[in-house]
């Protein structure tokens, strides 16, 4: 299997993870539109090229093997994901309908607004660190550091990941005529649940081991069973 398919099939795997980047991709392209919802998919695209660029060059360094249990990272990509968690459940979904005869203008934020967003959001993950310096580490022992299959197999990973984004935000923005504001405004408090779960879960999971507290759990209901 050559490094084209074996980054395509990594690249699907990773599509389907499902992240809160992935949940503002879908939000974005119903409530906005194909357009905007790329333009997401752009930030989060970058943010992806960022941290396999950081991670080639040694961003294990500074972030650790496994970027999850980095007490401060996490923090700080918590509080992002509860910050735009909260601001995305407060919105109201709205329609707007173009009346006969009569121009609107929408206000909607510039289009390096929504890059921005996406960057974030994916940046602010770190299980998104994770894979990338866990496939960096795996492709490069692999095929050697600066091997031209190594960079084939990672930049076909990338292209696949935002093909993938991309096609999500066209099927996504095809359903939007299918969609009511009311639809839209409990999109809204679900897609702000989630983000905020995100970053609540990313800061609890390094000041607490929840790992070990489900160990202790599963060993207290076998006690009480015996």
């Amino acid at each position: 299997m050559g490094p084209v398919l074996q980054g395509i099939l990594v690249g699907l795997t990773f599509a389907v993870l499902l992240g809160p980047a992935f949940f503002a991709l879908i939000q974005t392209s119903i409530q906005r539109s194909f357009k905007t919802g790329v333009f997401l998919a752009l930030g989060i695209f970058l943010s992806d090229l960022s941290a396999l660029v950081l991670s080639y060059f040694g961003a294990v360094q500074l972030l650790g093997s496994d970027p999850r249990e980095n007490i401060y990272f996490s923090i700080i990509g918590g509080i992002i994901l509860i910050i735009f968690g909260t601001y995305t459940f407060m919105k109201k979904g709205e329609i707007v309908k173009p009346e006969e005869h009569k121009e609107i203008h929408i206000k909607a934020p510039r289009p390096i607004i929504y890059i921005i967003k996406g960057f974030l959001l994916n940046a602010a993950n770190p299980g998104m660190w994770f894979i990338w310096i866990t496939t960096v580490v795996s492709t490069t022992s692999r095929y050697g550091v600066n091997n031209k299959s190594n960079y084939i197999f990672l930049a076909a990973t990338l292209g696949t990941i935002f093909s993938t984004d991309v096609l999500k935000c066209y099927v996504s923005g095809r359903l939007k005529k299918f969609i009511t504001a009311r639809i839209l405004t409990t999109m809204n408090r679900l897609v702000g649940i989630v983000l905020i779960g995100f970053g609540t879960y990313l800061i609890i999971n390094v000041l607490v081991d929840l790992e070990a507290m489900v160990v202790i759990y599963d060993d207290w209901i076998k006690k009480l069973k015996h």
